[in-house]
């Protein structure tokens, strides 16, 4: 399907193969490190494979935070904001949130929807994101402002897009992931499938997963539902420990030391079958289209 490039988005993401949108129906369920081993799994999925993250969770972003980038500056060129790229001169995993605007980490973004919609326009029609193999956004949890303006803003790119639906086994975040779910089927977007996240805790020590909290509500949901249950993903200390590690210098070179720490921890070589069941489900998709 042809673009119409006489679209600004369209122009800019022409060069975009897959744009995939992580949902949760609430916070604190772990999306923004789901978000993050997602985009560091398709990293490593090929020698040359080219990721974005895109953080429109204004009022909360902790993808820089994760990625090791937080406090490096966005920098303008003549072709507009050139994002920050976490694997330093490899350029092959590109981020860009509001995380990198702010004069100091800790101010609120005390906005309203006009001025988040007009920001997430400018993150999709200013950043020189060239040419990507995949496009993950994270957004905030729920469903309201910021992922009606990207779903409108993407409509000129909307065979592009879809979703990963992420939620924990408790029964309250189970029906709000049932709202994403509503979501996604009302602006008709494809959902690849379901995360399980904080299901059960890694040992830091022989690594054992123990399920103290509830577990196997994801998969159940997904099997009522008719989607694909994508995996379980267990409390991690290690997972913890790293993405929440004091971030490096600006000058510092970040990406590969963080990609080799990520896949020495369990949740590396969990994560693994979720981004092949996601990549097989992602073909399925675009076959179909």
């Amino acid at each position: 399907m042809s673009l119409d490039l006489s679209n600004p988005i369209a122009r800019r993401l022409q060069g975009v193969r897959n744009i995939i949108v992580v949902l949760s129906g609430k916070g604190g369920v772990g999306k923004s490190s789901v978000t993050s081993q997602l985009a560091l799994n398709l990293y490593a999925s090929s020698p040359t494979a080219r990721v974005g993250i895109l953080d429109i969770d204004l009022t909360g972003p902790s993808i820089p935070r994760m990625l090791g980038v937080d406090g490096h500056p966005v920098h303008q060129s003549t072709d507009g904001w050139v994002p920050v790229f976490a694997d330093g001169s490899a350029a092959r995993l590109a981020c860009m949130s509001v995380g990198f605007l702010l004069k100091n980490p800790g101010d609120s973004v005390v906005w309203r929807g006009p001025k988040k919609n007009g920001m997430i326009r400018q993150f999709l029609t200013d950043v020189r994101w060239g040419s990507l193999d995949y496009l993950v956004i994270d957004t905030p949890p729920g469903t309201s402002d910021e992922h009606l303006s990207l779903i409108e803003h993407l409509a000129p790119l909307h065979s592009r897009i879809t979703s990963v639906i992420v939620t924990t086994p408790q029964a309250v975040a189970l029906m709000d992931a049932m709202k994403c779910l509503s979501f996604t089927r009302t602006v008709n977007i494809p959902v690849l499938g379901l995360i399980e996240n904080m299901s059960g805790y890694v040992c830091p020590c022989c690594g054992e997963i123990s399920n103290v909290f509830s577990t196997g509500g994801g998969q159940d949901l997904a099997r009522k539902e008719g989607l694909t249950f994508l995996g379980s993903l267990p409390v991690d200390t290690q997972l913890v420990t790293l993405l929440d590690a004091t971030e490096p210098g600006p000058d510092e070179p970040v990406g590969f030391s963080l990609l080799q720490k990520y896949q020495a921890t369990q949740s590396s070589k969990l994560f693994q079958t979720i981004t092949a069941a996601a990549l097989a489900r992602l073909t399925e998709s675009n076959t179909t289209d």
